[in-house]
């Protein structure tokens, strides 16, 4: 008679089979990894490096900014009006960086303080240029991020989203008449961390001082400015392609009135 198959020991020859395989599986997929990895690694560094350079190279310097203007401040006060109606005249590039300069810039003697009043003296805002096409002599269209040390503008994207930016504004198409939109943003955890959430009021009387600079130095200028806060926050940081923790709190349309 046949001796009956001992089935413990079918089963545990299997398991060693098994436990093989999956030790070679293990093993290439380990290797795999390893050389993805690897490869990965130089594509992102190699992607941050190429991002870097662009940036660098996309850096320019304005033109030095004017503290001895021709208009005096009460006249610019009572001149002082928001209008909704745009000529498409180009700016010219004194304009644009004198605007900028008033909006943010350095004017102390330490290259610290700056134009507009900040709660202990923190600077949670950052001003973002929106130019179109043809609208600022030496200036492509674009967005831009003013860089108060150095007064320098960085270039975010390359594109006209003056219409984007108008209809993320409730449809306010008036506005993408303008040639310029400056939007002021600030980013809360700079202030709070100080302040805690009594920062965020602060950030906010702000950015109405950055704005009341930008009025009064489009006047001195010959230009006119608007104002505007109504406009859906996370759909106009998305067409600016800026930092999400950039919270937007103003654009305001400036060009010369029509």
């Amino acid at each position: 008679m046949k001796q009956a198959p001992n089935l413990r020991s079918i089963s545990d020859g299997h398991k060693m089979v098994f436990e093989q395989e999956r030790r070679k599986v293990l093993t290439l997929l380990v290797k795999w990894l390893v050389a993805f990895g690897s490869a990965s690694s130089w594509s992102l560094k190699w992607v941050a490096a190429k991002d870097k350079q662009q940036f660098k190279e996309a850096t320019m310097k304005l033109r030095p900014p004017k503290t001895d203007g021709t208009v005096s401040v009460e006249w610019a006060i009572k001149q002082r009006r928001t209008i909704r109606s745009f000529s498409p005249e180009t700016l010219n590039l004194n304009q644009f960086s004198q605007l900028l300069w008033s909006s943010q810039g350095i004017t102390g003697n330490d290259r610290f303080k700056r134009a507009a009043p900040s709660a202990g003296a923190l600077y949670p805002m950052d001003v973002y240029a929106v130019v179109g096409r043809s609208s600022v002599e030496q200036i492509e269209a674009g967005v831009y991020h003013y860089e108060p040390n150095g007064h320098t503008l960085s270039n975010i994207t390359m594109k006209d989203v003056r219409d984007s930016v108008a209809k993320a504004s409730l449809s306010q198409m008036w506005m993408a008449q303008a040639p310029l939109n400056i939007v002021i943003t600030a980013e809360y955890s700079r202030i709070t961390v100080k302040y805690n959430d009594r920062g965020i009021r602060y950030a906010m009387i702000e950015a109405g001082h950055i704005a009341q600079n930008l009025f009064l130095q489009a006047e001195a200028l010959g230009l006119k400015a608007a104002i505007v806060g109504a406009f859906r926050d996370d759909e106009l940081v998305m067409i600016l392609e800026i930092p999400r923790s950039h919270e937007p709190l103003l654009i305001m349309p400036i060009g010369y009135a029509k």
